[in-house]
């Protein structure tokens, strides 16, 4: 099953997505449809029926975004680190959410602003203390999502939250895929690339995370309660401007392909946005 967030004249709506078609569901947003015990039957139920379909953030206001560096073998490597024994683990806010096509926000505070192609976990039932048969069962899909970074305030100090949060940064969807449709469920097996100006500068599968979304649920979740709707950003493979020689960043009007196999695409444009 897919399911989208559509931006609608009267608000925003939950959606099952059949091919070019959008069937409306009785939520308003999937964060919301989530909230349900049975929200798998909802999604399955018939409605109005939308074209064309213009999507929004898959979930538009997470209640948590926990989000995972160094968590690609290669991108550790890049990044001259050793593999970590635990989760790295940072967090994002959902004022950086935006749409799949939005743009990108290159605030003029920072010089450095970096892509991050990734696999986003999307949580579907309350969630604590989790063995892997529960954290896999937790696992309502997965979505694409660009942990796009301001990497000078990121190493301002040792904290990364400062870098990790500007507003309207990180495009997240444009579709929430079930793990009954992807090889590998709940441990998928994806190729994940990301493309800037027509470059290819991520490519790489998620069979080279260190840890897996499943130890990823279990794990944050001996820390928190995760909730429906919560989302985990699972880590960048190797390839991101910071680590290039010399580093490479976006600039006004770049584009940004970011594409996860089976889940879809991101299309977004780096703008310097009016500040007033």
């Amino acid at each position: 099953m897919r399911l989208a967030t559509l931006r609608t004249p009267a608000g925003t709506v939950a959606a099952r997505i059949e091919g070019d078609t959008a069937v409306e569901l009785a939520a308003s947003d999937v964060g919301a449809l989530l909230q349900a015990d049975d929200w798998a039957a909802r999604a399955a139920a018939d409605g109005p029926r939308r074209e064309p379909i213009d999507f929004a953030a898959v979930v538009p206001r997470p209640g948590k975004i926990i989000c995972v560096g160094l968590n690609y073998r290669t991108h550790i490597q890049e990044m001259g680190r050793d593999l970590p024994r635990y989760p790295t683990l940072f967090a994002k806010f959902p004022e950086a959410l935006v749409g799949p096509t939005d743009p990108i926000a290159l605030d003029p505070a920072s010089a450095a602003v970096d892509w991050e192609a990734e696999l986003a976990v999307v949580v579907g039932r309350r969630v604590r203390r989790a063995d892997d048969e529960t954290a896999a069962a937790a696992i309502a899909g997965f979505a694409v999502l660009n942990d796009v970074t301001m990497r000078d305030w990121q190493y301002r100090g040792p904290q990364w939250l400062s870098g990790k949060t500007f507003e309207a940064t990180t495009p997240f969807g444009p579709v929430l895929v079930t793990p009954d449709e992807l090889p590998g469920g709940t441990r998928p097996l994806l190729t994940v690339q990301c493309t800037v100006d027509g470059v290819v500068r991520q490519s790489s599968n998620t069979g080279d995370l260190v840890f897996d979304p499943v130890a990823l649920v279990r794990y944050v979740s001996q820390i928190l309660t995760l909730a429906p709707g919560d989302v985990i950003a699972t880590g960048t493979p190797a390839g991101v401007g910071h680590a290039a020689t010399p580093p490479s960043y976006l600039r006004a009007g770049s584009v940004v392909v970011t594409e996860i196999e089976h889940l879809g695409r991101l299309t977004n444009t780096a703008v310097v946005p009016v500040c007033g």
